[in-house]
């Protein structure tokens, strides 16, 4: 029975999600915190940022991705499933009504206006979650570094941004194979000192 009820709230607690999200993963990151982290306690903050940057990694909606991540930390398989499904159930049913009523809606000078000051709030939510992501992600001279070399290869380059990925995570891999090496090496000598 507790896990049904688990189950439930990973659907529901994503349905939400889902049904008031605009503007895609990065707007989705804040109501993900307040969700997740500060009302269900089911994730930590970094977990939730590294199961969010593996759902940009891998192909397909980031915000799905995430979800799945989420509910598979919390229940395994049924629960990445549930909270999948929780995700893109409103998306559906949205999709669903507007492709029924599209027609109506197109002409209509009101909705025009209503979509104009939506796309206004997604900017402004991409850029209060892009600073948050930074304060919280970017902890070290190294990660600015990584930050600052992706910006410009990503705005005056025409590199491929699979590319870009996988060169931050090859340059993160690096970085932390030599970190240990020194460390490794500090130990020897500590212990080449006590004998």
């Amino acid at each position: 029975m507790n896990k049904i009820k688990s189950l439930g709230q990973l659907f529901w607690s994503f349905f939400k999600i889902g049904a008031l999200t605009f503007g895609g993963g990065l707007t989705m990151l804040p109501m993900l915190e307040r969700e997740l982290v500060d009302k269900r306690n089911w994730v930590t903050e970094e977990e939730l940022l590294d199961c969010y940057a593996i759902g940009q990694c891998t192909p397909g909606i980031i915000a799905v991705n995430t979800a799945t991540f989420v509910g598979y930390k919390r229940e395994k398989v049924a629960g990445g499933i549930i909270a999948t499904l929780g995700m893109v159930c409103p998306s559906i049913l949205i999709i669903t009504v507007v492709a029924l009523f599209l027609r109506n809606f197109m002409d209509n000078v009101w909705f025009g206006h209503a979509i104009m000051g939506i796309r206004g709030v997604v900017c402004a939510l991409l850029v209060n979650t892009v600073i948050n992501l930074g304060k919280k992600s970017l902890k070290s001279i190294f990660a600015w570094i990584v930050c600052a070399v992706v910006f410009v290869l990503a705005f005056f380059t025409k590199l491929p941004t699979v590319i870009i990925v996988i060169l931050a995570a090859v340059s993160g891999i690096v970085m932390m194979l030599i970190k240990t090496k020194k460390d490794k090496s500090k130990e020897l000598k500590g212990e080449n000192k006590n004998e």
